[in-house]
């Protein structure tokens, strides 16, 4: 029998290759997709994406969602406590693999493991020290489509928002910039590949600035004003079905 496996899904293109690639290895038994969703406003944590557009998502790839949905300002403790409580829930029921899509953040890669040990569940990570160049030739070369959501605004302006992530995209991004986003500079939606049933389709809607630090006590979703000088803004596209 295979060890049961649960995917930590994003919605991006490092999730979708990698989730690929265990399917076609068929190691595993995968038994779902978890996403991480802002509780107050329905959408995935920091990529932005509408719950009804994960959904659409989901059911193309043909697997269980789990979306873990969490309070709005929580702090890291209360996550971590939340995150602990998911993943016992999850091995009570007999899942004993994690399955991440990341590349070489070796903080996160070790954050990860730490805090699975704490329920004995083995930390996958399918895509781990490749290049990125390679991991967009076979994205690309598989036959996935995707969709630029979010944007580090101090890295990169807001007509990066809402393109198409293809080989046009990648040679514009600025000196410096991950080709594959891995330091957060920028998040996708992928809406077609080889592992969907079929085409999630999508229409790019408003391009708007959203700051992760406090401005003029806004609570919405996303803010409409330009970036500040530090690091905590970013450019969202509000994707939606077409």
């Amino acid at each position: 029998m295979k060890p049961k496996a649960i995917f930590n899904w994003s919605g991006g293109k490092d999730s979708a290759l990698a989730l690929h690639r265990v399917q076609q290895q068929d190691q595993y038994q995968l038994c779902g997709l978890l996403t991480t969703m802002s509780q107050a406003h329905q959408r995935v944590t920091m990529h932005g994406v509408r719950q009804e557009l994960m959904q659409a998502q989901v059911r193309a790839v043909g697997l269980p969602w789990r979306p873990i949905y969490l309070p709005e300002n929580n702090s890291m403790p209360v996550y971590n406590q939340q995150m602990l409580q998911e993943w016992q829930q999850l091995k009570g029921e007999g899942i004993t693999h994690a399955v991440f899509g990341d590349i070489y953040l070796e903080d996160l890669r070790q954050y990860r493991e730490e805090q699975l040990q704490a329920v004995v569940v083995t930390a996958l990570f399918p895509l781990w020290q490749e290049k990125p160049e390679s991991i967009l030739e076979e994205f690309w070369r598989a036959g996935f489509k995707a969709k630029v959501v979010c944007v580090n605004a101090k890295l990169l302006d807001a007509s990066f928002a809402g393109r198409e992530l293809d080989e046009r995209l990648v040679k514009d991004l600025p000196a410096g910039v991950d080709p594959c986003g891995e330091n957060g500079e920028f998040h996708s939606f992928v809406y077609d590949g080889p592992n969907f049933r079929h085409p999630v389709p999508v229409q790019v809607g408003e391009v708007v600035f959203k700051s992760y630090a406090p401005v003029s006590n806004q609570d919405d979703c996303f803010v409409s004003v330009p970036p500040p000088s530090y690091d905590t803004g970013f450019w969202f596209c509000d994707l939606q079905r077409r």
